[in-house]
């Protein structure tokens, strides 16, 4: 029988990460997420600009690096590879 590991349960532990990224020409930047690469829609009039994503498990932010203004807030759908901008 497995012995238990000391200290409180990890059960509700989050994958959390921080990436720094350039928003390529067509306007986009890649995550790998669940075992997959994925490419989040960021728009084209963003090209070259420098992004922080604040990952937390599929929750997704991306935030502008110079300014902080949060370009994007989503969750990674596993189904896709491409995330959409879903504009409305």
């Amino acid at each position: 029988m497995p012995k238990a590991v000391p200290g409180p349960p990890r059960d509700t532990e989050t994958h959390d990460r921080i990436r720094h990224d350039i928003v390529d020409k067509s306007g986009t930047v890649t995550l790998r997420a669940a075992g997959q690469l994925r490419h989040i829609g960021i728009g084209r009039t963003h090209k070259g600009t420098h992004v922080i994503l604040l990952i937390q498990d599929l929750e997704v932010r991306v935030i502008n690096a110079i300014t902080g203004e949060l370009l994007r807030e989503l969750t990674i759908d596993p189904a896709k590879d491409y995330q959409p901008r879903n504009l409305k």
